[in-house]
């Protein structure tokens, strides 16, 4: 492997990542145009219509242009398994970024609805002409908007996408590492998963959502059988991340 591409340090898009940091919690952004730019690359060296295309050229651009922040080749593969093992019909994903997580669902389920929902209309807007050029817009939809906006972007996605008790055969968390457990039992309290269904959750090392882990653990083999994957964060071999992936077991006995 080329040693930039095993070392982030070595890549001067990382460290101008790192001094926009503050911009991605508000605005969904590095702050330097990258996602915009990467849009334009896929746009122009991406063949229309061909999805493992698009995204290898997505992961190009993150190798060898800017670094992005979604979730890259190598834990892609494990999402990717966890899609195909739920083989949904119906599928949400939190936090679309440039559109890439929602792109290898829509891959690995050809039969799903997926839904992806969206702090950043920027992002979004991005995220849809990538959609657009990979030839699954008809079945990708982005809703802008947070779990946490006190039931606003829950009940669009109950009166306008067809969310329902039962519905939702699996879930990929890859939003604000802080909002991953409080975003989860919104969605439990709703009832739209079904027994079986399957939940990934990304960056649960680095940044880190220590609470999200933690109820995981404490609910092992009564509402969920989680299994823990080692693995890198995105882009690079050196820093060490975890995705967990965690099957709805139903909800407790009364």
């Amino acid at each position: 492997m080329d040693l930039k591409r095993r070392l982030p340090i070595l890549r001067w898009s990382v460290w101008r990542m790192a001094a926009g940091n503050r911009n991605i919690t508000t605005t969904g952004q590095i702050g330097d145009g990258r996602e915009a730019a990467a849009v334009e690359y896929v746009l122009a060296n991406a063949r229309a219509g061909d999805i493992d295309d698009v995204l290898a050229t997505i992961d190009k651009f993150a190798y060898e242009k800017s670094m992005l922040i979604n979730v890259g080749d190598e834990k892609g593969l494990l999402l990717d398994a966890a899609v195909r093992r739920a083989d949904p019909a119906l599928a949400l994903e939190l936090g679309t970024y440039c559109g890439y997580g929602a792109l290898r669902i829509a891959r690995a389920a050809p039969r799903a609805k997926v839904y992806s929902v969206e702090l950043a209309e920027a992002n979004a807007a991005n995220a849809r002409r990538i959609w657009e050029h990979a030839g699954v817009a008809d079945r990708v939809t982005c809703v802008v908007g947070t779990i946490g906006d006190g039931g606003r972007t829950l009940d669009a996605l109950a009166g306008e996408h067809g969310f329902a008790s039962g519905a939702l055969d699996f879930a990929f968390l890859d939003h604000d590492k802080n909002a991953y457990l409080d975003d989860l039992m919104s969605i439990l309290d709703r009832g739209w998963l079904r027994p079986g269904a399957i939940v990934v959750a990304d960056n649960v090392r680095i940044p880190g959502a220590p609470k999200y882990r933690e109820y995981m653990r404490r609910t092992q083999g009564e509402l969920w059988n989680t299994v823990e994957h080692k693995a890198h964060l995105e882009y690079q071999s050196l820093v060490s991340d975890l995705v967990l992936e965690s099957e709805f077991l139903g909800p407790a006995s009364s």
